[in-house]
């Protein structure tokens, strides 16, 4: 017979989650996803979002060779002086989109069952802070949405990571996105379980689109939200502070909660496609680089029909 752990258990009639590690405790685990979001960022393929070219800019890119016909003011008199070949100085072409990134660290994050590899609040965090790294290496600025402004240096995992930590109580508490001032054609990018007002969360990413920005969803599912393998007398918690719930047969409730469960899911997605973000979904018993190059492809997509 299947049971839940005790400590771990959903409430199928509210959304909410039990007792798992809290999501307070985020600062005393980022070192450890910081490791993991370095390793993640690694692994998955250089430049997949990238579009570094030459043209106008301020950032150096590279030397090339001088062509007849430029005019002579553009070689590069220092770099030429080496030997007995002009070269000019290319800069890097400044086009890059200012990615704004939301990890949900809100209480129902900290759930995981026995089927999961990480809880959903350490994936979400995990994965937020590697795409940051993938966009980055692509010539792109990420930014914390409400936390910081764009960053483009090679060591953003760990700014995002210090934004996280002095900002932890704050995070812990938004069930929602903040709803903080965006740059033009910004990209928007939402990571969380979404278990929240549908109403609300559908009022913010219109708000996003006003701005002028698009994006995507990562909808992160522990498999046990899903697959519901409770039976026997059960209880059910809520990490919000609610009441419990104590059932009879949990596994008389399998039908209707999957029914509900995917209702819920459904009207992300819509929420989502009516305002023109990317939906994905994302399992925790799921490689967590398989989600990285998913995300950061999908985004891909997203720019090119933008």
């Amino acid at each position: 017979m299947i049971r839940p752990i005790e400590t771990r258990s959903y409430n199928p009639a509210t959304g909410a989650h039990a007792d798992g590690a809290s999501a307070a405790t985020l600062s005393e685990s980022l070192p450890r996803l910081v490791n993991r979001a370095h390793e993640i960022a690694a692994s998955v393929a250089y430049g997949v979002h990238g579009r570094r070219r030459a043209g106008l800019g301020e950032t150096f890119w590279q030397y090339r060779p001088f062509a007849n016909g430029e005019a002579a003011h553009r070689i590069d008199w220092r770099r030429s002086a080496r030997g007995d070949q002009l070269y000019v100085r290319e800069r890097e072409w400044e086009a890059a989109h200012d990615y704004f990134l939301w990890m949900d660290c809100s209480p129902s994050m900290a759930f995981a069952s026995s089927l999961a590899q990480d809880d959903k609040l350490a994936r979400g965090v995990t994965l937020g802070l590697a795409l940051a790294d993938v966009l980055v290496r692509g010539g792109e600025r990420v930014a914390a949405l409400g936390y910081t402004g764009p960053i483009s240096a090679r060591d953003v995992i760990d700014r995002l990571a210090r934004a996280l930590f002095d900002h932890a109580a704050d995070a812990a508490k938004d069930e929602l996105p903040p709803d903080a001032p965006l740059r033009p054609r910004a990209r928007v990018v939402l990571i969380s379980d979404f278990l929240t007002d549908l109403d609300a969360l559908s009022a913010r990413l219109h708000r996003y689109v006003d701005a002028g920005a698009t994006g995507a969803l990562l909808m992160v599912i522990d498999p046990c939200e899903e697959s519901f393998p409770f039976t026997g007398q059960t209880m059910f918690r809520d990490t919000d502070g609610g009441p419990s719930f104590r059932a009879g047969d949990a596994g008389g409730l399998r039908r209707a909660y999957a029914k509900r469960f995917d209702a819920h899911r459904e009207a992300v997605r819509a929420a989502a496609r009516e305002t023109g973000f990317l939906f994905l979904q994302h399992h925790t018993d799921r490689p967590a680089a398989e989600a990285a190059l998913t995300l950061a492809m999908g985004l891909h997509g997203v720019e090119e029909e933008a």
